[in-house]
């Protein structure tokens, strides 16, 4: 029979079991930014026309209204329009980005979050240098994939750079602290920089990519020419642009 001294040992690493994990995770998100303060009947005729040109782009991705350019888009009640109105387009908000005080509380209302980290625009002189300090002080570890990477699936290189050898399927996403290289079709999203390394590239064999992005920069699948298909190609930022060309 065990001893009192044994069963309260049992409970002590009974007790130092937690119960859960908590982990940094990686995921794409859509941001919306009206230009307007009225969101009429026209605003969301072009809202559809993009839906239907970008349908993968928009698929399950969750959505953040960037409230930048309206300020005077106020009150619970618009705000609840507007996402009703998103949400019968199957579009998925769940928080906020660039709001005002008032702003934020009637979001907070609608159980939406308000956003304070990640951009779409180039860092700030000072944040990029220490962006770009932090990526070279950290030891790179390249991370070689081997494998098809298929629709739905999120491959992460935290640390540096991503390697796939062969395709990846429309759907799927690529994302590197440093650069991406894609010896094969590249159909999903690949976004390289992910930690603000404005030097980071994307190479491919073959780009027919949903969404190419560095350091908060991106190109949508619309805005790539289609001629950079059998070709090989590259990806860069320069001026606060991101650029393709093609290889060789």
């Amino acid at each position: 029979m065990p001893s009192n001294d044994t069963k309260d040992r049992g409970a002590r690493a009974a007790a130092d079991i937690r119960p859960f994990q908590i982990r940094g995770r990686f995921f794409t998100a859509v941001s919306l930014r009206p230009e307007s303060e009225q969101q009429d009947e026209s605003f969301f005729e072009a809202l559809d026309d993009q839906l239907r040109q970008t349908p993968q782009f928009f698929a399950n991705a969750p959505l953040i209204l960037d409230l930048e350019q309206v300020p005077g888009l106020n009150g619970t009640e618009v705000l609840r329009r507007m996402v009703e109105t998103l949400k019968q387009r199957n579009l998925a908000p769940f928080g906020v980005q660039n709001a005002s005080g008032e702003q934020v509380r009637a979001a907070s209302d609608l159980g939406l979050i308000n956003i304070t980290t990640g951009q779409d625009a180039p860092l700030k002189a000072e944040r990029r240098q220490k962006a770009i300090k932090a990526v070279r002080q950290t030891p790179a570890k390249t991370k070689t994939i081997t494998l098809p990477v298929r629709s739905g699936q999120t491959v992460i290189a935290d640390e540096g750079d991503l390697i796939v050898i062969g395709p990846v399927s429309s759907g799927a996403e690529l994302i590197a602290a440093g650069n991406i290289h894609v010896y094969g079709p590249l159909r999903g999203r690949a976004m390289a920089g992910a930690h603000g390394d404005e030097t980071a590239r994307v190479f491919c064999t073959r780009l027919e990519a949903e969404l190419l992005a560095i350091a908060g920069l991106y190109r949508t699948s619309e805005s790539l020419a289609p001629e950079y298909g059998l070709q090989n190609v590259q990806a860069f930022l320069k001026n606060e642009r991101l650029c393709v060309e093609t290889l060789g």
